[in-house]
């Protein structure tokens, strides 16, 4: 029998790699840092506030006034010049401070559009009228605007209900009622519940993490917290799904056909969203999803039709080999 006297050595040097790998240095102190008060403080409300100097924002406002001079002057009742910020500019936090002493807000946002348009706003009124430069942070503002999903309920459900009667009237398919032979269609519905719930799970349970992330957003799950890794886990299997489902949908059906599919594969997803985001905030997210899921299942299964069809006698079998019908074997 033929022996490997390199084996013991590969196995000595994988075993020195794994140990190598899990080595993890302490970590510094806060007291071995060699920090001035000013960067303390700036460390400090970055970690409460998410945000800090040279963080850029989009004004969405329509304006934002501005104060030129310090904002002890306007505490003080003294007279201050005001500058104008306007919708879509781009404005980049130049300094902080605080006001103990004003009744508003106690805290201060110096915020600069250029070297000329500069001022102090109330950072209540900055976080109200701005949203991070970053297309995923602007997403995410976007979607989690209550009076937006209020509307988008009340326009969706109408819309699907309506569309439903119709393309059941003309005998159509439709995701849950005459579905295609694919299980696509009936996932990307649950995951899109399932991302629905999860979102608004965060929003009760981790409203922090999730502020955090709204400020520095990524599409890489593997590096944030779990809660949040899960939602982006489920959002990335939602393109994935979503594009299957489209292939399918091409595959099964003509063109007209798979665009009326299509646009009401969209609706019912869209109403998935709208729904579960509104329910789970009250708890009843949670039962009617396990519901939803249990009842999208049953439905699925009872009306899947066999793939194959007998190459003697046409009838439908559930998979390859002896027909039940006429005994043909099937390859």
């Amino acid at each position: 029998m033929p022996t490997h006297p390199e084996r013991p050595l590969l196995l000595v040097l994988l075993l020195a790699s794994l140990l190598v790998s899990c080595y993890r240095q302490t970590a510094e102190q806060a007291d071995a840092w060699s920090l001035s008060d000013r960067q303390a403080d700036s460390l400090a409300f970055s970690t409460t506030h998410h945000y800090s100097q040279n963080y850029n924002f989009i004004v969405k406002a329509s304006t934002l006034q501005l104060i030129a001079q310090h904002p002890t002057e306007y505490v003080n009742g003294l007279p201050v010049d005001t500058l104008t910020v306007c919708r879509g500019e781009r404005i980049v936090v130049a300094d902080v401070t605080t006001m103990p002493s004003d009744t508003t807000d106690t805290t201060w946002v110096k915020v600069a559009r250029d070297q000329q348009t500069m001022g102090w706003i109330h950072e209540r009124s900055l976080l109200g009228g701005v949203h991070p430069d970053d297309p995923i942070s602007q997403f995410i503002d976007v979607f989690s605007d209550t009076h937006l999903l209020l509307f988008l309920a009340l326009l969706v459900v109408a819309v699907t209900i309506f569309a439903v009667r119709r393309i059941m009237k003309l005998g159509a398919h439709i995701v849950h009622f005459n579905d295609i032979q694919s299980f696509y269609p009936t996932l990307l519905a649950l995951l899109t519940a399932a991302s629905a719930v999860i979102y608004a799970t965060i929003q009760m349970h981790a409203p922090q993490s999730w502020r955090h992330f709204y400020y520095h957003p990524t599409l890489n799950p593997l590096s944030v917290p779990l809660h949040l890794s899960l939602f982006l886990f489920t959002v990335w299997a939602i393109v994935v799904v979503a594009l299957a489902a489209a292939f399918d949908i091409r595959r099964q059906l003509s063109g007209g056909e798979a665009l009326s599919y299509a646009l009401s594969l969209a609706g019912v997803c869209a109403v998935c969203y709208v729904v579960f985001s509104l329910a789970t905030p009250f708890y009843v997210g949670y039962p009617l999803f396990a519901l939803y899921v249990v009842v999208s299942l049953l439905v699925w299964r009872r009306h899947r039709q066999p793939l194959y069809r007998c190459g003697r006698c046409g009838g439908l079998i559930e998979h390859k080999g002896a027909c039940p019908h006429c005994g043909a074997v099937n390859e």
